[in-house]
């Protein structure tokens, strides 16, 4: 299955950062928020411990026994055993599933440093790369990254616009472009065709299923 293919059929954008794919062996949320169903996960990645990302609730809401979470340090919560922690460069295999950390930060403002080690994820499910980038600006770790997909933030004022985010996507060089983190708390729907056509990169705009 192509990039586009795979994004319209298996990856769901739940709203603001918060997207759930589904792969043939294996259901992975990041940064799940504000559910309304819940489908059970496999896989829970959590990017950093702001509220809009690191929720316990929604992730209790999706969490089975053999459920894993991953994040950074500072997002262990009360999750037990079921908790692995991740810095920028490492990656956790869980089943089929590889989760790679990869850095997200700031550059021109202090809502994320990169002294805290956030990050974003490259989750490779069913053999496709999808490069969520976490709440970040237009960094160079990005340019190392290899994504068929990239969910990219284009609300701004905590993460990038939606021209950072067509600069952003040129670095990291994926077959297809999602805009996020808009719609919710920053940034209107409309940022999404606005990043549309700045992009060089083929997009496509998911709606908030749920």
């Amino acid at each position: 299955m192509d990039a586009e293919s795979f994004v319209k059929n298996n990856v769901t954008w739940l709203g603001h950062a918060s997207f759930r794919i589904n792969g043939s062996k294996a259901t992975v949320y990041i940064d799940p928020w504000k559910l309304k169903s819940a489908e059970p996960a496999d896989v829970v990645c959590i990017t950093h411990s702001h509220y809009d990302h690191l929720s316990e609730e929604d992730v209790a809401k999706i969490r089975k026994d053999s459920t894993v979470i991953i994040g950074p340090e500072d997002c262990r919560s009360d999750f037990g055993k079921a908790f692995r922690d991740i810095t920028p460069g490492r990656s956790v295999s869980v089943g089929d599933v590889t989760v790679e950390a990869v850095a997200a930060y700031n550059t021109d403002k202090n809502f994320h440093p990169k002294a805290n080690n956030w990050v974003g994820y490259v989750v490779t499910v069913d053999g496709v790369r999808i490069y969520h980038t976490g709440d970040t600006d237009v960094i160079p770790e990005m340019t190392g990254v290899e994504a068929d997909v990239a969910l990219v933030p284009v609300g701004g004022t905590y993460t990038m616009t939606v021209t950072q985010a067509a600069e952003a996507v040129e670095k990291i060089g994926p077959k297809v472009a999602v805009p996020m983190h808009c719609g919710d708390i920053v940034g209107t729907l409309k940022d999404r065709e606005t990043f549309q056509s700045l992009s060089k990169v083929p997009v496509v705009i998911l709606d908030p299923k749920e």
